[in-house]
Protein backbone atom coordinates (compact mmCIF):
# COMPACT_ATOMS: atom_id res chain seq x y z
CA UNK A 1 0.00 0.00 0.00
CA UNK A 2 2.83 2.52 1.23
CA UNK A 3 5.80 2.73 -0.79
CA UNK A 4 8.40 4.70 0.96
CA UNK A 5 8.73 8.35 2.70
CA UNK A 6 8.48 11.44 0.17
CA UNK A 7 9.09 14.19 2.89
CA UNK A 8 9.83 14.77 6.58
CA UNK A 9 9.31 17.97 7.97
CA UNK A 10 11.77 19.31 10.45
CA UNK A 11 10.76 22.15 12.72
CA UNK A 12 13.53 24.69 12.94
CA UNK A 13 13.61 28.13 14.69
CA UNK A 14 16.13 29.66 12.07
CA UNK A 15 15.86 28.31 8.51
CA UNK A 16 19.00 29.95 7.16
CA UNK A 17 20.95 28.85 10.20
CA UNK A 18 19.41 25.05 9.72
CA UNK A 19 20.44 25.15 6.06
CA UNK A 20 23.63 25.78 6.86
CA UNK A 21 23.91 23.52 9.00
CA UNK A 22 22.59 20.40 6.42
CA UNK A 23 24.34 21.81 3.10
CA UNK A 24 27.70 22.56 4.96
CA UNK A 25 28.16 20.15 7.18
CA UNK A 26 26.03 17.34 6.16
CA UNK A 27 26.16 18.10 2.13
CA UNK A 28 22.33 17.85 1.43
CA UNK A 29 21.11 19.75 -1.53
CA UNK A 30 18.80 22.63 -1.15
CA UNK A 31 15.81 23.30 -2.68
CA UNK A 32 13.91 26.44 -1.95
CA UNK A 33 10.25 26.09 -2.37
CA UNK A 34 8.95 29.24 -1.19
CA UNK A 35 10.39 31.91 1.58
CA UNK A 36 8.97 29.49 4.34
CA UNK A 37 9.63 26.36 2.67
CA UNK A 38 12.96 24.61 1.92
CA UNK A 39 13.54 21.31 1.01
CA UNK A 40 17.02 19.78 1.79
CA UNK A 41 17.63 16.54 -0.28
CA UNK A 42 18.52 13.13 0.39
CA UNK A 43 18.17 11.42 -2.76
CA UNK A 44 14.40 11.45 -4.09
CA UNK A 45 13.33 12.22 -0.16
CA UNK A 46 13.42 15.84 1.34
CA UNK A 47 13.95 17.04 4.63
CA UNK A 48 11.40 20.43 4.85
CA UNK A 49 11.73 22.90 6.90
CA UNK A 50 9.35 24.95 8.76
CA UNK A 51 10.37 27.67 10.75
CA UNK A 52 8.44 28.04 14.44
CA UNK A 53 7.19 31.58 13.72
CA UNK A 54 5.80 30.50 10.06
CA UNK A 55 2.12 30.51 9.02
CA UNK A 56 1.79 27.15 7.35
CA UNK A 57 -0.76 24.70 7.31
CA UNK A 58 -1.57 21.81 7.89
CA UNK A 59 1.28 21.12 10.73
CA UNK A 60 1.54 18.66 13.12
CA UNK A 61 -0.07 19.26 16.69
CA UNK A 62 2.95 20.61 18.57
CA UNK A 63 5.87 21.21 15.94
CA UNK A 64 8.70 21.47 18.60
CA UNK A 65 12.82 22.22 17.39
CA UNK A 66 14.45 20.15 18.35
CA UNK A 67 12.12 16.75 18.80
CA UNK A 68 13.58 15.13 15.93
CA UNK A 69 15.89 12.01 16.07
CA UNK A 70 16.76 10.72 12.12
CA UNK A 71 19.25 8.23 11.02
CA UNK A 72 21.08 9.46 8.22
CA UNK A 73 22.89 6.56 6.07
CA UNK A 74 26.39 8.08 4.90
CA UNK A 75 28.42 7.09 2.16
CA UNK A 76 31.93 7.61 3.49
CA UNK A 77 33.81 5.71 5.79
CA UNK A 78 32.70 7.31 9.79
CA UNK A 79 36.24 7.97 10.09
CA UNK A 80 36.12 10.35 7.47
CA UNK A 81 33.32 11.67 7.92
CA UNK A 82 34.50 12.41 11.59
CA UNK A 83 37.42 14.01 10.17
CA UNK A 84 34.86 16.17 8.11
CA UNK A 85 32.95 17.13 11.58
CA UNK A 86 36.41 17.58 13.01
CA UNK A 87 37.44 19.93 10.21
CA UNK A 88 33.97 22.14 11.20
CA UNK A 89 34.25 22.39 15.11
CA UNK A 90 31.35 19.96 14.97
CA UNK A 91 30.97 17.60 18.20
CA UNK A 92 30.48 14.20 18.17
CA UNK A 93 28.12 13.18 20.86
CA UNK A 94 28.68 9.56 20.63
CA UNK A 95 30.36 6.61 18.67
CA UNK A 96 31.31 5.04 16.84
CA UNK A 97 29.28 2.60 17.72
CA UNK A 98 27.32 -0.81 16.43
CA UNK A 99 23.76 -0.53 16.06
CA UNK A 100 20.90 -1.93 14.43
CA UNK A 101 19.41 -0.30 11.90
CA UNK A 102 16.27 -0.97 8.91
CA UNK A 103 18.13 -3.30 7.16
CA UNK A 104 20.97 -4.94 9.40
CA UNK A 105 23.62 -4.36 11.65
CA UNK A 106 25.34 -0.31 11.66
CA UNK A 107 27.79 1.49 13.05
CA UNK A 108 26.77 5.27 13.85
CA UNK A 109 28.00 8.52 14.89
CA UNK A 110 25.63 10.57 16.90
CA UNK A 111 25.52 14.58 16.70
CA UNK A 112 22.90 17.52 16.91
CA UNK A 113 21.80 20.23 14.36
CA UNK A 114 21.58 23.74 15.66
CA UNK A 115 17.64 23.23 17.06
CA UNK A 116 19.53 20.34 19.16
CA UNK A 117 17.74 17.60 16.98
CA UNK A 118 19.62 14.01 17.39
CA UNK A 119 21.01 13.22 14.01
CA UNK A 120 22.46 9.54 14.03
CA UNK A 121 24.86 8.67 11.14
CA UNK A 122 25.33 5.44 9.81
CA UNK A 123 27.34 2.84 7.80
CA UNK A 124 26.84 -0.58 7.41
CA UNK A 125 28.76 -2.40 9.69
CA UNK A 126 31.81 -4.20 8.81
Amino acid sequence: MLTGLDHLVVTVTDISRAVDFYSRVLGLDVRYRDAQRVDLMLGDTALRLHQTDTDIAPISATPTPGSLDLCLRCLLPLDEFQQHLDALGIEVELGPVARQGANGAIESVYLRDPDGNLLEICRPAR
